[in-house]
């Protein structure tokens, strides 16, 4: 529960009483909102302009600030952590600044008008996990086939075939048919079910030894029985490496473009 000593909220409070609490909370690196009509310029690689209107400004305690309008997500202007950031009085004007020595950014907000001020003491040691859906463990296995196993080339993804449609079709290192078939969470009996209704759906139209497997993070040990009785394969891949590695192509591409 948070202690009513870490928290303090300014309704429509004036300048002089804004700079005091303001001073106290970026020294003490509490987490900072304000609201109110104001406008910022941006100095560093480029130059931007941002003209008056009414908007949310965060100052968090790692010394990144953000300035969001009254829609979408992104902010409209952002510095990231480690800013030295200051607030002083200029006239009938609280300005905000926030700067950035590596390479030197800076950012200065203007308020005319406060809405509101508060200022809290955050305790947040959770860990924050990401967890990648089947249709991303599915772009992930197309991105680097590797994670099935050395030398799995696929040929195709979303196959249909008479009982539905197989994630993900290719040929591994000795020429065989691979079938695959995703679970993002504990691979049951059903899957490995579906998995060998696939495969036999496809041995009337390929001359080729067809090999089956099952990917999922974990597997039960019914279905793992199943897989075996019926001449199949089980690979453990976890979703949060798939995400990983779909984070870095991104990134790449990113790089790549730019």
């Amino acid at each position: 529960m948070l202690n009513k000593n870490a928290l303090f909220v300014l309704e429509n409070p004036n300048i002089n009483e804004v700079i005091s609490k303001l001073d106290e909370a970026i020294n003490e690196r509490r987490t900072i909102i304000l609201i109110g009509n104001c406008w910022v310029k941006y100095h560093g690689r480029a130059s931007s302009s941002l003209e008056p209107g009414e908007r949310i400004v965060l100052i968090k305690e790692d010394g990144s600030v953000l300035v969001h309008r009254s829609r979408g997500y992104e902010p409209v202007n952002w510095q990231p952590p480690g800013c030295v950031i200051s607030a002083y009085k200029d006239g009938d004007l609280l300005t905000i600044r926030a700067i950035k020595k590596r390479p030197r950014e800076s950012i200065e907000i203007f308020f005319d008008r406060i809405y509101l001020l508060s200022a809290v003491r955050l305790s947040d040691k959770g860990e924050f996990s990401l967890y990648a859906s089947e249709e991303d463990m599915q772009r992930a296995i197309l991105a680097r086939p590797s994670l099935i196993e050395e030398g799995f080339k696929p040929i195709n993804y979303e196959k249909r075939v008479e009982p539905g449609f197989i994630d993900v079709y290719g040929i591994d290192g000795s020429g065989r048919m691979v079938v695959i078939e995703i679970k993002r969470r504990t691979a049951g009996k059903d899957a490995a079910l579906q998995l060998a209704k696939y495969i036999e759906s496809l041995r009337g139209s390929v001359n080729h030894e067809i090999r089956g497997i099952l990917v999922a993070p974990q597997i039960s040990k019914e279905a793992q029985n199943l897989l075996i009785s019926l001449g199949l394969e089980f690979k453990r891949l976890d979703p949060r490496k798939c995400s990983e590695i779909l984070k870095r192509t991104e990134t790449r591409r990113i790089m790549d473009f730019l």
